[in-house]
């Protein structure tokens, strides 16, 4: 498989940990020592100062009061954009999805996180193992509901195309009364005339795509890429070769779920609105 070329970016991340380890320095104070003075391990203020790991916004006030910097680190915290927040392996796909010209997507485990109400996806999210701390999961619930802005867009209009696996409809995540809710946005959603959603029905036996989720999606320049998301790892893929076999893919499986009517047809019997 052939991985979108990696490209090291500076985050405001980066630039929060060159600020800290300035104002450590100016304050003549080791890594240790600062460690010591916080309650932390040495390597995670080197972390920080590197920026490969977040400041939370109450370690940046300890930070300023204890480095007397008049509330710079926690100001610069609180202007993080809501994307950098999100965590690493989805930065990239966000970047390309908000520009998107069309965008295929195939779930079998959870409803895409575009088309998720907010219950819906706070539950999601705690579901994840090490579980989040509370900072990180409002950030990343914001950032998933940030992201669903392409379904505002209006120029040019996203065209989406969305399958789900019939189990997803019937995973009660948040409980009944979130599950419903869910439910009912997704079939109000399945109305929006640039976006068709698909059930693939559990009676099938094989499909396309038995070894797990699938994104396409077309930038505003007509290049292809493909996405592939499993346990906290990711693969943006731009080989033309291998995106061509990922259409495929999601070509045989738009032919092997059920088309959008009877989709609809499938969600009203489950909200009783048959």
């Amino acid at each position: 498989m052939h991985q979108a070329k990696n490209r090291r970016k500076i985050t405001s991340w980066h630039v929060i940990g060159a600020q800290l380890s300035h104002f450590r320095r100016a304050a003549r104070l080791t890594q240790p020592a600062l460690a010591e003075a916080v309650g932390l391990h040495e390597d995670t203020i080197g972390s920080i100062e590197q920026g490969r790991r977040a400041l939370k916004i109450d370690l940046a006030e300890t930070l300023d009061e204890l480095l007397d910097t008049k509330g710079a680190l926690a100001v610069a915290v609180a202007k993080v954009p809501e994307r950098e927040k999100l965590p690493a392996f989805v930065q990239d796909l966000v970047e390309h999805e908000e520009e998107a010209l069309t965008l295929l997507s195939y779930e079998n485990q959870v409803m895409p996180g575009l088309l998720q109400i907010e219950p819906y996806a706070r539950a999601v999210i705690g579901c994840l193992y090490p579980p989040l701390d509370d900072d990180q999961t409002d950030a990343w619930v914001a950032g998933r509901l940030d992201r669903q802005r392409l379904l505002q867009r209006k120029k040019p209009l996203p065209i989406l195309n969305f399958i789900l696996e019939e189990v997803v409809l019937h995973r009660q995540l948040g409980g009944p009364d979130t599950w419903r809710k869910q439910l009912q946005h997704l079939r109000q959603c399945a109305e929006l005339p640039f976006l068709g959603l698909q059930i693939m029905p559990t009676s099938r036996a094989a499909h396309a795509s038995l070894d797990g989720p699938l994104l396409i999606l077309e930038t505003p320049e007509h290049d292809h890429l493909a996405y592939v998301e499993a346990q906290r790892i990711s693969f943006l893929v731009d080989d033309p070769d291998q995106v061509s076999v990922y259409q495929q893919v999601y070509g045989m499986l738009r032919s092997q779920a059920l088309n959008p009517e009877e989709s609809k047809g499938l969600l009203d019997d489950l909200l009783g609105e048959s």
